[in-house]
């Protein structure tokens, strides 16, 4: 269920997003738990204090807040919170969604049916002129292409379908173009498309960036098709993620003499279906529905523990978790307690930094 925020509640739903620790697990748990991100924000230094924590958790003042809004409206960007209705109903539909993105260019892009095109950076000139020529032949069946902006198959993907939209979604703020010889595509895209990023503004992209920024651009598709990729390539962890979240995936099938054809060959042999042009992608979109927003996402849950049973309950699920991740659910039905309360104990040791989420929906010890 969509919500209006005011100036002073988008502030605090930012200021939350952007508190140390505080990821999309955490932060979705924080609003379902306190209903209003100024409660979660009153309520964070104690449980960041009960959970074993000894310093104090970062919190961004509200001149920091103000900066970034000052600097996103300088862009011309604007700022959606993940309970506004105008933001992405695929990516709201995502378990957890992002707190806020911020966008440039068509937002009416973003609501629109969405097919993610990624591959290798360093991409052979046939893999790009397929991927240009796909992306052109998906736009003309109306469908909006979403890419990375980076080198090869992403840079040409975006090209193919300038004409008729294109998304490019960043792991820096929506100002940092990179790579530097984008420039000008970047401009374009301004222009014909839109540019989406989950940071803030200014902020120049790192590597623990790119898995978020990956799954933005399968979280906002309908379907991902990768062109070519190594098989450690992180485009098979765009891949990855669009098949945990239910996305149709497809993979262009190349010579096994290639190394940039095996990150295809094996998507294909794991279930993934063979791409030869649009006609298979616009097929694998045939009887889809459309996404539906989780009706508990942001909902209140059972009862809150006393502090002495939550402390419990945050000790023994810790003693759950090893180095190695492991998802939400598995350590939900190993607690054996309510999901909500397992849920609240993982953010809980999230905020005292002793675990850690990954995009996939998994936890390990720090």
């Amino acid at each position: 269920m969509s919500r209006d925020l005011t100036p002073a509640a988008k502030r605090d739903w930012l200021r939350l997003a952007r508190t140390e620790n505080v990821g999309p697990v955490t932060f979705a748990q924080l609003i379902s738990r306190f209903g209003e991100a100024s409660a979660a924000l009153a309520a964070l230094p104690e449980l960041a204090r009960r959970s074993g924590r000894v310093s104090p958790l970062g919190v961004p003042t509200l001149v920091e807040i103000e900066g970034e809004l000052a600097d996103g409206e300088a862009l011309g960007a604007r700022l959606i919170a993940s309970c506004e209705a105008d933001f992405p109903s695929a990516l709201a539909a995502l378990d957890p969604p992002p707190p806020v993105i911020w966008v440039r260019g068509q937002v009416a892009l973003l609501h629109r049916s969405v097919v993610a095109v990624v591959g290798a950076r360093v991409a052979s000139a046939s893999g790009q002129r397929f991927a240009r020529g796909l992306a052109a032949a998906l736009g003309a069946a109306d469908q909006v292409v979403a890419s990375g902006l980076a080198r090869g198959i992403d840079g040409a993907a975006h090209l193919g379908s300038l004409p008729t939209g294109t998304i490019a979604v960043l792991g820096g703020g929506v100002d940092d173009i990179y790579p530097p010889q984008h420039q000008d595509l970047y401009a374009q895209i301004l222009e014909a498309g839109a540019v989406v990023s989950e940071s803030r503004p200014g902020q120049t992209a790192q590597a623990r960036d790119f898995p978020r920024r990956n799954r933005i651009i399968s979280g906002l598709s309908r379907a991902v098709v990768v062109v070519e990729a190594e098989i450690r390539s992180g485009s098979l962890i765009t891949a990855r993620l669009a098949a945990e979240q239910g996305r149709e995936v497809l993979a262009v099938p190349g010579s096994p003499l290639d190394p940039r054809a095996r990150g295809c060959n094996d998507l294909i042999r794991q279930g993934a279906a063979i791409c030869e042009g649009a006609d298979d992608v616009l097929r694998a979109l045939e009887g889809l529905g459309g996404f539906r927003e989780p009706d508990a996402r942001y909902s209140p849950g059972p009862p809150a523990l006393s502090d002495a049973a939550a402390d419990r309950l945050r000790e023994q699920v810790f003693a759950l978790i090893s180095p190695t991740p492991t998802p939400r659910d598995e350590l939900i039905r190993a607690a054996g307690a309510p999901a909500a309360h397992v849920l609240a104990a993982l953010s809980e040791l999230a905020l005292a930094g002793r675990v850690e989420f990954s995009p996939g929906g998994q936890v390990a010890r720090v």
